[in-house]
């Protein structure tokens, strides 16, 4: 055993049983301020980071050094010895090698994730091509894409709906009969339970909780097409599946920048009724939100900041931590209005 190993094992050996119980309890605290995710008035999501076990980790390693600082010394003493000693070559850096000139590019927010590979905006939804389906002609097929295009634009990505809760971009898109209903739970506040609540079918962060990091969505999916036939009607049903990856923080405080990841499942029927072609909301945004809080049921998403009050949901936690950029984990109706860990955000 060299004497790196000996002064290590010393080091380590000062944890007693006290200490390992603080930091067992300090990891028990850092993972209750772990933000979580639920399905859609059924779900909401929060991300479990290594980041806070690795933080007080370190703390306990601090916890040593002020105990035994002699050791740290003696450490830095033994590396001196064994670390081989380069002298400094004057010879000047190749012109090729030196750093360009300009400052840095800025890290992006979506750095680390699955999201920096995913496009930005309205360029990640595209439609698949229209072909006649279930009696329609392509032509109705193909404005039916164009109205669900918008209507994920309204719902995801309109800074309007976004940050104001301002629910106008995406009912105007709404057939006549549905926008009413839609407005209608819009203006009755938070709804009894089992009632309809159209905030639900947006992302809306929670007012004054919230600025974009940056003016950049990521998103990510896919839009199948299929025909169907019931009630008497057939036409041509649309299932979109996408996430739309944000990067938020505190009002006007950037150090609290965190990604929130709404993942947007929904079904449209398209048919005609009387001559007029309708495109027809069935389900819309039922699947989670990562990085969001639990016990908010009011319809706005409310993040899960650094330094957040405690959710009081994280006790009730089940499943096992999903992937919040699987797209295809959604919501079979199983885990009902449940909350559950997400591995990362």
């Amino acid at each position: 055993m060299d004497d790196i190993d000996r002064r290590f094992q010393e080091l380590t050996a000062q944890i007693d049983d006290e200490e390992r119980r603080k930091r067992s309890r300090a990891v028990e605290r850092e993972w209750a301020h772990l933000p979580r995710f639920r399905r859609r008035r059924r779900r909401r999501i929060i991300a479990a980071s290594a980041a806070a076990v690795t933080a007080v980790l370190v703390a306990a390693a601090g916890v040593l050094v002020t105990y035994r600082p002699e050791l740290l010394d003696s450490a830095r003493t033994v590396l001196a010895e064994r670390l081989p000693v380069f002298e400094e070559d004057a010879t000047p850096v190749p012109e090729e090698t030196t750093a360009p000139e300009g400052e840095a590019m800025a890290p992006s927010p979506f750095d680390g994730s699955p999201a920096a590979d995913y496009a930005d905006g309205a360029e990640g939804l595209v439609m698949p091509p229209a072909r006649a389906l279930g009696g329609l002609g392509e032509k109705d097929v193909a404005k039916a894409l164009r109205r669900v295009r918008a209507l994920l634009k309204a719902s995801n990505l309109d800074h309007r709906t976004l940050i104001e809760g301002d629910p106008k971009p995406f009912a105007r898109l709404l057939h006549p009969e549905e926008r009413k209903r839609f407005l209608k739970s819009i203006a009755r506040g938070k709804p009894k339970k089992g009632e309809f609540n159209g905030r639900y079918w947006l992302t809306s962060f929670a007012p004054k909780s919230t600025e974009l990091a940056t003016d950049v969505i990521k998103v990510h999916g896919r839009t199948k097409l299929s025909s169907f036939k019931e009630n008497g009607f057939s036409g041509a049903r649309i299932k979109v599946n996408y996430l739309f990856v944000y990067a938020v923080r505190r009002p006007g405080r950037p150090y609290t920048t965190m990604r929130v990841i709404a993942h947007n499942a929904g079904e449209v029927d398209v048919y005609r009724q009387d001559g007029e072609l309708v495109v027809w909301v069935r389900n819309w945004n039922s699947d989670g939100v990562t990085g969001a809080r639990c016990d908010a049921d009011d319809g706005f998403v409310h993040p899960f900041y650094e330094g957040s009050p405690e959710d009081e949901e994280v006790t009730r936690a089940t499943g096992a931590p999903i992937d919040p950029y699987d797209l295809d984990d959604l919501d079979d109706g199983s885990d009902g209005d449940t909350c559950r860990l997400a591995h990362r955000t």
